[in-house]
């Protein structure tokens, strides 16, 4: 029995033990909880002692101090960061930073020591950008240090856009790998100030020529993330009036011009391009080539190379730079007289399975939507089309055919493919006894010398028994009178395999089918002798009967 006492008081010693540590963890726990509430209220007494008198002016190192400590306190860290950019607000909207002539020996050695410790601020600001957790507080501290800054850091007139302080901020946030920082800064302030974008895209290019192939790709890609989230040019120099600093009297100034503006987008885009884009990268550039980057180019026709090049290479990058290069030819006049028989090359069989169909589809409605294009040259895209889609899915034959309806409606002269009669005695002779051969030369490179215009739709009536019921349905059209004015193309462009059956499989059945069949009772085995039961199948072909 004294072992069971010594056990029981070990236990009772070993649980005070632990609710000893227990109690001391939660007062080291209570105790780091009062530090930050204390560290908070210090704070606070720093900052009201500041704007209260000049000789608390030391206070600001003390704070700077605190901001300092990111990684161990980064909650205090941010408290001390907001409280020195109210600080520092209310010390440039006085006038404390700024030096005057009649000014003292004494109150310009503050003023100049002042100027240092707002440096070492921003410098502080600037750092909490790599930090996931104070990146986008420090950014909006950032930008309002920036906006007081330009309004109260010089003794001027007006205010003075302080664009060394915004190079700072956008090549820290080029090199920050935190890509929801990057959209911040684009959303809240490159998208809704024209001064901020200016400046912005006058940051870029300068950090692109400055570094030039040094640039490693990580650095390149967010460059490229930054540039592309700017996507609306303005259209005239009205709509530049959403100013994040109070704009310039000045109306000469460059803030004002337009062109101005699409001269740095121009500048920040080619110094970009000048460094190489990645296969990816390029796609996405052709793939809002026209909407979105070449109505910023004060120059457009310097895309020129660019475009063609990708033009030629074959293949999606092709098929991604048609709308560029059109952009160009219907803008600036691009003279490029193989782009439709370029075009004409893309029409393979790969194209009619590329994922960029539909998008190929709507810009070839727009490049031969002119009533004025030779009938011999679309008829060589309807020919070469219909020959394609003998072997094409369902979901692109359903987009061909209504653009053909379309394509007739505006060029008569190329309806003689549909109905082609045998007018002399020798063609019907030969069509009886040998059949006629197509004249169309599928291997013709030049549109214009295919004879598709001579040569007939027999492909469509092959396509009106398509195993497909949509398919057959529609490839009837081209058949019947063309009482309809046009079919709208969108109707029909995104459609895929799926979506088709499931159209099929929703249609309502006016009259069901009537369907007869009979479960056999007996499918390995001879019928019941003396029933009406005929054998299987099977049992008639094998004899399933032991040896």
């Amino acid at each position: 029995m004294p072992g069971a006492t010594v056990d029981a008081g070990d236990k009772s010693t070993s649980k005070r033990k632990r609710q000893e540590n227990g109690d001391q963890s939660k007062k080291r726990r209570k105790s780091t909880g009062d530090e930050e509430i204390e560290r908070q209220s210090q704070i606070q007494t720093l900052e009201s002692q500041i704007l209260e008198s000049k000789k608390h002016y030391n206070n600001i190192a003390t704070l700077i101090g605190y901001s300092e400590k990111q990684i161990q306190e980064p909650v205090t860290a941010l408290a001390a960061a907001e409280s020195l950019c109210r600080v520092f607000v209310q010390l440039l909207a006085l006038g404390s930073l700024v030096r005057r002539k009649d000014m003292s020996e004494k109150d310009a050695t503050i003023v100049l020591w002042l100027r240092e410790r707002l440096a070492e601020y921003k410098t502080v600001l600037l750092s909490m950008f790599q930090s996931k957790s104070l990146a986008l507080k420090a950014l909006l501290l950032a930008m309002a240090v920036l906006k007081g800054e330009a309004l109260h850091l010089d003794d001027r007139d007006e205010p003075t856009f302080p664009r060394s302080f915004l190079y700072d901020i956008v090549n820290t946030i080029i090199m920050s790998p935190d890509g929801q920082l990057r959209e911040e800064f684009s959303d809240k302030f490159v998208d809704e100030y024209d001064d901020i974008r200016f400046y912005t895209f006058q940051a870029i290019g300068d950090f692109l020529t400055q570094h030039g192939q040094s640039i490693d790709e990580g650095v390149r890609n967010r460059v490229f993330e930054m540039l592309l989230s700017i996507e609306d040019a303005p259209t005239s120099n009205s709509e530049l009036e959403d100013f994040f600093i109070d704009p310039p009297k000045k109306k000469k100034h460059p803030l004002y011009s337009l062109s101005q503006h699409k001269k740095q987008a121009q500048e920040a885009w080619l110094s970009l391009i000048r460094l190489g884009l990645s296969k990816d990268q390029r796609k996405k550039v052709l793939e809002v080539m026209a909407t979105s980057i070449a109505p910023w180019f004060s120059k457009p026709e310097l895309l020129m190379d660019f475009l063609t090049d990708c033009y030629d290479a074959g293949g999606s990058a092709s098929l991604l730079a048609l709308s560029g290069v059109f952009y160009l030819i219907r803008e600036r006049n691009l003279d490029y007289p193989s782009f439709y028989a370029k075009l004409y090359s893309l029409l393979d069989a790969d194209m009619l399975h590329s994922k960029h169909r539909s998008r190929f589809f709507r810009l070839l409605d727009t490049f031969l939507g002119s009533s004025h294009l030779p009938a011999v040259l679309v008829a060589s895209f309807i020919k070469r089309l219909s020959r394609l889609a003998l072997n094409a899915p369902p979901s692109a034959i359903v987009a061909i055919v209504p653009w053909f309806y379309n394509l007739f409606k505006k060029h008569p002269l190329c309806t003689f493919m549909m109905h082609r009669e045998m007018r002399t005695k020798e063609e019907k002779d030969l069509i009886e006894s040998e059949g006629l051969a197509d004249p169309f030369l599928p291997d013709e490179q030049d549109p214009m010398e295919t004879h598709a215009i001579d040569s007939c739709l027999w492909e469509i009536v092959q396509l009106q028994s398509h195993y497909h019921p949509n398919v057959a349905t529609i490839a009837k059209i081209i058949s019947e009178q063309f009482t309809k004015q046009a079919y709208s193309v969108e109707d029909f462009l995104d459609h895929s395999y799926g979506s088709l059956l499931e159209a099929e499989m929703t249609k309502n059945i006016k009259k069901a089918p009537v369907v007869e069949f009979t479960i056999p009772k007996h499918i390995f085995t001879k019928a019941q002798s003396g029933t009406e039961e005929n054998d299987s199948l099977l049992v008639s072909l094998w004899d399933f009967g032991s040896s």
